[in-house]
């Protein structure tokens, strides 16, 4: 097992080298001069000259991509220009509301999911099933922007019931963690745990968990609802699904006929002897489900006004800021391979006949 780790985070390094090619060449082929797009129209050349100067823009690409390789192995990952901010400082302070929103989405898709799988496979061919299945075939249908302003209009503009956008109500206060507890470190070792914690921190949830603020704690859930359920609509019906094929499979093997023969209880035949065979393919579809919400929050973040990682992007693309879109592209790969990694990882412990070395 160390030694399949090992190598597969070797890989990692061609796997991202090429991502990081991919991305620095598409940025560049799309239209647009980012200095004249940062100093504006009414900018003299003389001064957009001098911008693309310092920026290093005027380089041949080739150079402007070895030299971004040579910055990112020593980890600097620039500076954004359309904000002269570090781009880890940008990316640290958005990634923590993508990573919020994908986990609810992946928790409604799941919950919802596994067991709508579960009762339709139990129940093959019955109204149930029917209705389940109808219903998973218009949500993989459904565009994630037309239901999550669909959402964002009946439930939130309509009915009153839930936040129609944002993060957190006006007036709410919310402390980080550093706050809280009166944290103060110093040193390059404090200033990373500092760093920890203010990343942390922005996880809304867990930060009035940590501190103890159950009105915090209440209005981030009440704003999380709505784009999670948009965004969990398409895995959701995914995981139904391939849970109910799977589950069927299972359910017509002989040892499934063994268990019930011995008079075992349907719900432990079902639980404990089918469900363990029936959840690799399933854990398999979570993991790509979950990478592919990390990389697909776009449409939702800018229905909601969820400020992630994919409004970030957006607004950086018609911004030509090309150091923040790189940053947030490799940001995300990093995460969709180590989490690949982690499901194949779990087969070993799922299935003892799975074995890596």
């Amino acid at each position: 097992m160390t030694r399949y780790v090992i190598r597969r985070l070797l890989l990692l390094v061609p796997v991202l080298v090429g991502i990081s090619m991919v991305t620095f060449a598409m940025l560049r082929l799309i239209p647009g001069d980012p200095a004249r797009i940062m100093l504006g129209e009414h900018a003299t050349e003389e001064a957009i000259e001098r911008f693309r100067e310092s920026a290093g823009l005027n380089d041949p690409i080739p150079v402007q991509y070895w030299r971004y390789l040579q910055r990112i192995a020593k980890g600097d990952w620039g500076r954004s220009i359309a904000r002269r901010e570090l781009v880890t400082t940008e990316l640290a302070q958005r990634l923590p509301a993508t990573l919020e929103l994908s986990v609810g989405a992946m928790i409604v898709a799941c919950v919802v999911g596994i067991s709508a799988g579960i009762v339709s496979a139990y129940k093959q061919n019955s109204a149930f099933d029917l209705v389940t299945m109808i219903g998973a075939l218009v949500g993989v249908s459904m565009p994630v922007f037309w239901l999550g302003l669909l959402l964002s209009y009946f439930f939130g503009f309509k009915l009153h019931w839930l936040p129609p956008s944002a993060r957190l109500t006006v007036g709410i206060e919310l402390k980080t963690i550093a706050e809280a507890y009166n944290i103060q470190l110093s040193g390059q070792i404090g200033a990373a745990v500092m760093a920890v914690l203010n990343f942390l921190s922005n996880l809304y949830v867990f930060d009035s968990i940590v501190t103890a603020n159950p009105d915090a704690l209440i209005d981030s859930i009440k704003h999380l609802i709505l784009p999670s359920i948009a965004l969990g609509t398409i895995p959701m019906s995914i995981i139904a699904r391939m849970t109910r094929s799977s589950l069927l499979e299972v359910l017509g093997m002989d040892y499934i006929r063994t268990a019930r023969a011995k008079g075992q209880h349907e719900r432990v035949v079902l639980m404990t002897h089918a469900m363990k065979n029936a959840f690799l393919p399933i854990i398999t579809v979570i993991g790509l489900q979950f990478g592919g919400l990390l990389a697909g929050a776009i449409l939702t973040e800018t229905i909601f006004s969820w400020p992630g990682m994919g409004r970030l992007v957006v607004e950086r693309i018609l911004a030509r800021d090309y150091p923040t879109v790189q940053g947030a592209v490799l940001v995300i790969a990093l995460l969709f391979v180590f989490l690949n990694l982690l499901v194949d990882i779990s087969y070993a412990y799922l299935d003892p006949r799975i074995r890596y070395e």
